[in-house]
Order: C-alpha cells, then sequence, then structure tokens
C-alpha cells in the first residue's frame, strides 16, 4: 500500500476559490474520477475528481475553505501498482467545469477600425447545433461578452457571446438555423484597438453552457450533469426560497436538466445562472436592462415578489405545499354579499386543517358497532346521573373503548418525527374530544382516560363542554394529546372521513346510530348499529392494524363488560 496527495489543479489562474461542497470522509472509499470536493469561482462550479483509486486517509479542507492551485486536498491510502496508472503521482488533473466564460473564434482581426467574423467556436464535437435564439439584429450595439446567440444540442443550451464591443454590421444567423464549428454568426464592426485585443484570444475558446459542459471537456458525462444539478438544487434550498412554485420547479428543473424556456429570453449569464438555482422560469420575470435584458437583480426582485404574494394572497395553503391558491371571483356580480372577519378559531382551525391534509397521508377504516346493550345499560343509569348531577352520554363509553385500544394497539399512540427519523412512543393515553361552538371547532383533552372510570369520565366532558362554549378553555386544556373523537352522533350521518390531528397518528369519527335489521342466525333482529371512522396515519399504521383497531372497538362497545377484563 502506498499513499498518494491529491491537490488543487490548474484552475484557469484562479486564486482563493472557495470550497462549497465536500464530498468525501475519512474513510470513505473512491474511485478514480469520483468528486472529492466542489470548487465555485464568479463564473464557474467546478468537481475536483480523484486520480486514483483507494481510501480517503485524511481531509485537508473544509466547506469554506480557500484554496489555490498546489494546495493539498487529501491524502489516499492506493495499492502500490494503482499509483502507478494514468495519473501522476502529484494527484493534479483536470476539474470538471459547468460553465465557461471564454469568447468565440474571431477571425481577420486587424489593428485599426474594421470588420470582424464572429464564428461558432468549437462545440466539443457537436455538429448542426440549432440556433434557438438570436438576441441582436442588425445595427444593434453590442458590449464584449454580450451573448449574440442562443444555440441547442441534445445535452445543453449555449450562450455565443461577442468577442469585443462594436455594432453588428451584418448577421448571418436566423432562429431554427443549424451550425457547425467555424461557420459565420455575424459581422461585427469594431473601432481601434479593440478587435486586436479581441483576435488575441484564444482561438480555441468554448461557448458558455447553461445546463451542462460538452462531451468534448472530459470526464464529463450524463451523470456529471445530474450532480451539478443536485449541487445547484442545494445551493438553492439554502436559500430558503419556500416559495409553493419556486421550489417545485426546482425539481422540475432536476429531472429535465435544463430550463428550456430560458433559451427564449433576453438574459444575462448571471441572471440565468440564479434563475436556474432559484427554478425561475425567465419568462415570467420582466428586464430592466438595456433592450428588457433580464438581469440579476431581475431574477431576484421575482422570487422576492413571488414569496411576498404566497404568503399574503395564499395564506389558506401550506407554505411549501406547491398547491396554487384558489382565486376568487368578484360575487357581487351575482348578487348581493356581505364579507365577515373569520374568528381567530376559525383561522387556527383552518391553518391546521390545511396543513394536516397535506402533510399526512390519510387512510380512514369504516366499521360499525353494535351497541343495543350499552345503550339500554346507559339509559338504566339514568337516575344515578341525575343524583351525580352529571348527563351521561355515549361519549365516555366511547373514551373508555379507545383507551383500551390504544393500550392494545401502541402503534396508534405515537407521533412521527421525520427530521430524525424516529417514532415517539407515548406511555401515557390522553384522549380529545372535538366541541363545536359558535366561534368553531376546539378540541379540549383528558387526560390518563385509561385509568378513570365511566363517571369521572363523565363529569371531565361536561365540564371541559361547558368551558370550550364559555371560551374559558385554557391552552393546557387542549394540550397532549395521543387520539381524538370527533362525533357527530347528535347531528346525523352514517360516515365521514375524520382529518387526522397532527402530530397525533389516528382520529377517530362516530356518527349517528340506527336501528338496524340483523341476522342472528334465526332470523332478522332489530339492533343499534353506530358507524365508526377511523382515519389514521398511512406512515404509523398499517391497513391491517387499522383494521384490528376498530374491530376491537367494535368488540368492546358491543359489550361493555370487556372494558373490565
Amino acid at each position: 500500500m502506498s499513499s498518494v496527495e491529491l491537490r488543487v489543479p490548474d484552475i484557469g489562474g484562479g486564486a482563493d476559490v472557495e470550497v462549497i461542497e465536500i464530498s468525501v470522509a475519512v474513510d470513505d472509499r473512491v474511485e478514480v474520477d469520483d468528486a472529492v470536493i466542489v470548487l465555485e469561482t464568479d463564473k464557474a462550479t467546478m468537481e475536483i475528481p480523484a486520480t486514483d483509486a483507494g481510501v480517503v486517509m485524511s481531509m485537508n479542507l473544509a466547506v469554506g475553505d480557500k484554496v489555490s492551485e498546489g494546495d493539498l486536498i487529501l491524502t489516499l491510502e492506493v495499492e502500490a501498482d494503482a499509483s502507478a496508472g494514468g495519473y501522476s503521482q502529484s494527484g493534479v488533473s483536470e476539474p470538471v467545469v459547468d460553465q465557461r466564460d471564454e469568447a468565440p473564434v474571431v477571425t481577420d482581426a486587424p489593428s485599426s477600425s474594421s470588420n470582424i467574423t464572429v464564428r461558432v467556436p468549437d462545440l466539443g464535437g457537436a455538429a448542426k447545433v440549432s440556433i434557438i435564439e438570436v438576441a441582436v439584429s442588425e445595427g444593434d450595439s453590442v458590449s464584449e461578452d454580450d451573448y449574440l446567440i442562443v444555440v441547442e444540442t441534445d445535452k445543453a443550451s449555449m450562450e455565443i457571446p461577442s468577442p469585443s464591443a462594436g455594432t453588428i454590421a451584418k448577421l448571418f444567423a436566423k432562429v431554427g438555423d443549424e451550425l457547425n464549428e467555424g461557420d459565420p454568426i455575424a459581422e461585427l464592426m469594431v473601432v481601434g484597438g479593440v478587435a486586436k485585443s479581441a483576435a488575441i484570444k484564444d482561438a480555441n475558446s468554448e461557448p458558455r453552457f447553461e445546463a451542462a459542459t460538452s462531451e468534448k471537456s472530459a470526464p464529463v458525462s450524463q451523470q456529471t450533469v445530474i450532480q451539478q444539478t443536485m449541487i445547484q438544487q442545494t445551493r438553492a434550498s439554502t436559500a430558503s426560497v419556500n416559495t409553493p412554485s419556486l421550489t417545485n420547479a426546482v425539481a422540475e428543473k432536476a429531472a429535465t436538466e435544463l430550463n428550456q424556456s430560458s433559451g427564449k429570453v433576453h438574459a444575462g449569464p448571471a441572471a440565468r445562472k440564479i434563475a436556474r438555482e432559484l427554478g425561475v422560469d425567465l419568462t415570467l420575470v420582466k428586464g430592466s436592462g438595456p433592450k428588457q435584458r433580464i438581469v440579476k437583480d431581475d431574477v431576484q426582485a421575482f422570487v422576492k415578489a413571488q414569496m411576498q404574494k404566497a404568503q399574503s394572497g395564499a395564506s389558506n395553503v401550506v407554505a411549501g405545499s406547491g398547491i396554487p391558491a384558489i382565486k376568487l371571483p368578484d360575487f357581487s356580480q351575482f348578487g348581493a354579499v356581505e364579507r365577515q372577519p373569520m374568528s381567530r378559531i376559525h383561522k387556527i382551525t383552518a391553518s391546521n386543517m390545511s396543513a394536516n391534509w397535506l402533510n399526512i397521508p390519510h387512510v380512514t377504516q369504516f366499521d360499525e358497532a353494535d351497541i343495543t346493550e350499552l345503550e339500554a345499560f346507559r339509559k338504566q343509569q339514568k337516575k344515578m346521573a341525575e343524583l351525580r348531577n352529571v348527563k351521561l352520554t355515549p361519549l365516555p363509553f366511547i373514551l373508555k373503548a379507545c383507551a383500551y385500544a390504544l393500550a392494545q394497539y401502541p402503534q396508534f399512540n405515537v407521533s412521527l418525527d421525520m427530521e430524525k427519523e424516529e417514532f415517539i412512543q407515548k406511555s401515557y393515553i390522553h384522549i380529545g374530544f372535538a366541541v363545536d361552538t359558535p366561534d368553531g371547532l376546539v378540541v379540549p383533552v383528558i387526560r390518563d382516560v385509561d385509568q378513570k372510570g365511566i363517571w369521572q369520565l363523565a363529569e371531565e366532558c361536561m365540564a371541559l363542554a361547558k368551558k370550550a362554549k364559555d371560551k374559558k378553555l385554557l391552552p393546557s386544556d387542549m394540550q397532549g394529546g395521543c387520539f381524538t373523537i370527533s362525533s357527530l352522533g347528535s347531528v346525523g350521518g352514517t360516515a365521514f372521513t375524520p382529518i387526522v390531528n397532527a402530530p397525533e397518528v389516528a382520529i377517530l369519527g362516530v356518527s349517528k346510530a340506527a336501528m338496524k335489521p340483523v341476522y342472528d342466525g334465526e332470523g332478522f333482529v332489530p339492533r343499534l348499529i353506530l358507524p365508526l371512522s377511523l382515519s389514521y396515519d398511512h406512515r404509523a399504521v398499517n391497513g391491517a392494524d387499522g383494521a384490528r383497531f376498530t374491530s376491537l372497538l367494535s368488540e368492546l362497545l358491543g359489550d361493555i363488560r370487556n372494558l373490565v377484563l
């Protein structure tokens, strides 16, 4: 075994280049051409690949460090024969660059005022590239590096810039033309020594790439393009752009590798770069530069405006959901209308319901419970209830049955921490029940339901319901729930889909009981049937457990003696 030092290669004269990503760690195994770090200049993002296959012994850089050519990146432990391969022992290799800013080929550049011909530069072997945009017209004045045309291959969109300032004397290219290396683009009239300085530039210079470098710029590959797209997504995410339309646009651009619409607008390279990073469709941006050219500030202003619009005009949609707000018509054109402000409870409920529905994959299990005997027993307790000054409803029995079921199936008594990828298992059983008030829906919570009897539960239900309707509930009265019951039994209906009350993972909906004919083996007999609707978070609970849970509830409510076993 031997060691190889990997150092920063020639990066085109750039100094103090920032490290924006470390792709490996100590003890990681790397192969030849695997990216080890990513550097960023003001014009390009570059991956520095490994020169040999081996194991990382030490890492000498961190994100944010500034490096120059020859600086030590890391030390690799390689096999003896591997270090003698096609790469040098110094570990210097060509970086993978995703953007270029050199000028195209310029011919016939005299030292005095004259016309020069701007030709198609080296396209990395690509032939018959299609022109998708012509940014100038004859007679237009251009500055050095202003792009003249945009060409497109099957992998990239490329800007062809002007080599110097001047005036377009003649334009040979038009949208739809197919060009090869060396074909004339335009005749540029330049003044004095400008043409001479332009002619000095490398005749093999390359265009600026919009999505990927050419195949000739080895070792660029399809995988490298995807990796660089992911790098752009990472930088975009750190910019905290949470606008629904923009965050989804980033994912779409990663899938297609190219913003196809960006080649059809008048925008500079810096504006195009930031647009790709933030997932902005440049056709929606208004340019403020010369000839309505889109500049970097225009893109940033557009993003800011979209974020403000999302916060103010789409308050009924969870930020980042990717769902556009519903645009309302002018209802007054249909008749008289009156606007009424939402109560505080309505606002909170609307926000929470939207968040829960969008974030939780809901499944609802429907079942029925035969509560004929339970109802008969409840009515028998009427005198005792009057003595206790308590109204005994079916709710305390349902609470007790749910507490028993939660103890039997603890997967319903959890919360999900998706950030840490963990289940939070609760050892207590606190159950909330929905109360309909004039101001909206509230959910007070009864604590330790499994440790309380029916009468105590009935008393607490009455007390909390009264506090809710009198607007005297404290925040502590509505916190700590493990499970929720939403009962519409006094209203009606046969079934519904309740929305899980996050961070809980399940909720039981109870509809109105009704007499139904049930076959008992000898004939049909009338039985009081209670419809049950159990919604649960499918990330925490599977379908079989959902069915078992409602089956147990049905059994417990069918014979309440099971609650004391």
